[in-house]
């Protein structure tokens, strides 16, 4: 199936393809869609000439990262966040912001049945942190899977030195529930993470008017 069609008809798994969003933020207007294979560019774009600001909180891997994160790495990338959406298992979405692609948002380990829970990681271009990019994009996809994607519980993991990211779970509602000690390989050290964790409940008007209540968004 092309990615056109995906788009346009769902799968057999709740809550995918879709397309959760817009919101206006300080930053511009904030919206969600599944990655695609011509995200190529702007993808490998802003994982290069951010390399510094973002290689210091994700998981040590091995090669180089230019090799990891040139315009022919994406493909490789994207056909396996295909494949894992496609069983269910991901929700992988591109964060836009005025409609050009900024940064991504994944939904992984999805697991249904009596848990029906998920965690969630992201990031953002440099240039577009601090204007409510990554706090609109998070509480969309809190919105999505408590909705449409029908899942119980959401977890975030970040280090503690993360205050960024940190105040993007705290807008959107998320509890620290602890802290995994020598969590994740990070920058070649095994590095510790708060556990930040929020059910359907905690959220029963939603992320997003949460958000627009408190004036930090507003409906686009």
């Amino acid at each position: 199936m092309s990615e056109a069609a995906e788009e346009l008809f769902p799968s057999r798994h709740p809550g995918w393809p879709a397309s959760p969003g817009p919101l206006r933020v300080a930053a511009g207007t904030v919206a969600l869609r599944p990655t695609r294979l011509r995200d190529a560019s702007a993808w490998s774009a802003l994982r290069l000439r951010d390399r510094a600001y973002l290689q210091r909180w994700e998981p040590t891997t091995t090669g180089d990262w230019r090799d990891r994160n040139a315009v022919l790495a994406w493909p490789a990338q994207w056909s396996a966040l295909r494949g894992l959406a496609r069983r269910g298992s991901a929700l992988p979405f591109a964060i836009t912001v005025d409609g050009r692609f900024a940064g991504q948002l994944t939904i992984g380990n999805v697991v249904r049945g009596a848990l029906r829970s998920a965690w969630v990681g992201y990031w953002v271009a440099e240039s577009r942190s601090g204007g409510g990019v990554a706090t609109a994009a998070v509480a969309l996809a809190v919105d999505h899977c408590f909705t449409r994607a029908a899942l119980h519980r959401l977890e975030a993991t970040v280090r503690p030195e993360n205050a960024p990211s940190l105040r993007v779970l705290e807008k959107t509602g998320f509890r620290r529930e602890g802290l995994f000690e020598r969590y994740l390989d990070v920058e070649g050290d095994w590095r510790d993470h708060y556990v930040f964790g929020l059910t359907a409940e905690d959220h029963p008007e939603g992320a997003v008017a949460a958000l627009v209540r408190e004036r930090r968004a507003d409906y686009a």
